[in-house]
């Protein structure tokens, strides 16, 4: 006897089946609103009687970044869920969901492009083309960091539309460095040690941000092919939280450490409500806790729930908590450093 599922045809094309689509993109577009509005309106509420100045185009510019990395964690979690899904037993790997490296590389290369022409224009928002030094980019070191982003999301949308996709794990390496060299310039104090804990940090944070989200949309894709595929997704969420553990711990200690090179101990609880930068990573801190609590209840609903694949609740609202940090963190970058170099 075979079970037949009810298609989207057999439903009729204006029938149940099409709302909870509809629902899903309506909340997609919600979620994208929020995270654009963080970077764009959060500096004036950061900077409100703190004494510090931005530069000019600060929300402009955080939305850039923002977008830069979350174009970053998309592919390199696509790459990280396809690689844990080799590794579980008897799992469809022939109904993977489409790719969305493609498009993310070109909002990568747009928002490189958006920053590589605040660089030629010496750190302001260009009003013309002729405000910008384009040649001047290959003289200093931001403006070749940006030449290599620019180019290396573009190298990783080529390799996403050919026979290999995998090779754009490179130019994505290149992307993460150059942020990390970007984030510590050589006047800073110990800079290879704050870039080193800056590139162990965002490829963490990419690897669980869009590892997480690419498990979720695989087991959607699984699920819909079999009803036997429950057990080889449950056995793949199971190994996703297991490495997402790790994860965490490097993200947190890299993060704590940062933290403390730019405010020393003794002034990080003033810095944290005085200045826009402590505030902003004050809040950062608080959604990473909300996704860790996310996170323990999705692994708890692994261990004891009768339908394993229940932890997929929570795991999509860590989801949507992680695309708010993603978003929080491209304001951060943009923000004035709280403390003087010594």
């Amino acid at each position: 006897m075979t079970l037949i599922r009810p298609t989207a045809e057999a439903t009729g094309a204006s029938g149940p089946a099409r709302r909870p689509a509809a629902g899903r993109a309506v909340a997609l577009l919600a979620l994208l609103a929020v995270a654009a509005l963080i970077p764009l309106l959060g500096p004036r509420s950061a900077l409100d009687g703190t004494g510090e100045a931005a530069a000019p185009g600060v929300g402009g510019i955080a939305l850039l970044r923002a977008a830069l990395f979350a174009a970053l964690c998309v592919p390199v979690g696509e790459l990280f869920a396809a690689r844990l899904a080799r590794r579980v037993p008897g799992a469809p790997l022939e109904h993977a969901p489409r790719s969305w490296a493609p498009y993310t590389a070109a909002v990568g290369f747009v928002a490189a492009l958006g920053l590589a022409s605040v660089v030629a224009t010496g750190n302001l928002l260009p009003h013309h083309l002729s405000d910008m030094d384009v040649g001047g980019l290959y003289q200093s070191r931001d403006g070749k960091l940006a030449l290599l982003e620019v180019n290396a999301f573009l190298a990783a949308g080529l390799c996403a539309l050919s026979r290999r996709p995998a090779a754009q794990v490179w130019p994505l390496a290149a992307v993460a460095l150059a942020e990390a060299l970007r984030a510590h310039p050589a006047p800073e104090h110990g800079p290879l040690v704050g870039s080193g804990l800056t590139l162990v940090h965002v490829t963490c944070a990419a690897l669980w941000t869009g590892g997480l989200l690419h498990v979720l949309r695989m087991l959607r894709a699984w699920r819909a092919s079999s009803e036997a595929a429950d057990a080889a997704g449950a056995a793949l969420l199971g190994l996703y939280a297991r490495v997402a553990a790790v994860l965490f711990a490097a993200l947190t200690a890299t993060g704590v450490w940062s933290a403390l090179r730019r405010m020393p101990p003794g002034t990080v609880l003033d810095q944290l409500t005085a200045t826009s930068y402590g505030r902003t990573l004050l809040a950062k801190l608080v959604l990473v806790a909300a996704v860790a609590v996310l996170a323990l209840l999705a692994r708890l609903r692994l261990r004891r729930a009768a339908d394993r694949l229940s932890a997929c609740v929570p795991a999509r609202a860590e989801v949507v908590a992680l695309g708010l940090v993603v978003a929080v963190s491209g304001l951060l970058t943009a923000l004035p450093l709280p403390i003087r170099w010594s």
